[in-house]
């Protein structure tokens, strides 16, 4: 659902362009958006290319986690994936997240 991805990459860009610490956990088919060049719908009009917010959240700091078993299933390359992607499952996401309170969206 490109609309949804849309509105969760507008989040986190709005978080990550703030300065704020700002860690995406790409789970099913989401983990395709940690593929180089896999990104490229226009969810709606007047919605910016996807590819645009992906680029707009790396150059601001922001990091992907992909889900392992996901990334797995769907056999793709772990050797392609985005300069701030990385494979990890829950436990790194707890980790990056610590013992501090953390805002959560799930799209």
């Amino acid at each position: 659902d490109s609309e949804k991805v849309t509105v969760a990459f507008l989040v986190a860009v709005g978080a990550a362009e703030k300065g704020r610490p700002t860690l995406m956990f790409l789970t099913k088919e989401a983990v395709r958006v940690a593929i180089p060049g896999y990104a490229h719908a226009v969810a709606c009009d007047g919605c910016p290319p996807l590819a645009d917010l992906i680029g707009r959240y790396e150059s601001a700091g922001g990091r992907f986690l992909v889900c392992p078993i996901c990334f797995d299933a769907r056999k793709l390359d772990k050797d392609n994936l985005l300069s701030n992607a990385e494979i990890g499952g829950t436990v790194p996401m707890w980790d990056w997240i610590g013992d501090e309170a953390a805002t959560t969206f799930s799209y």
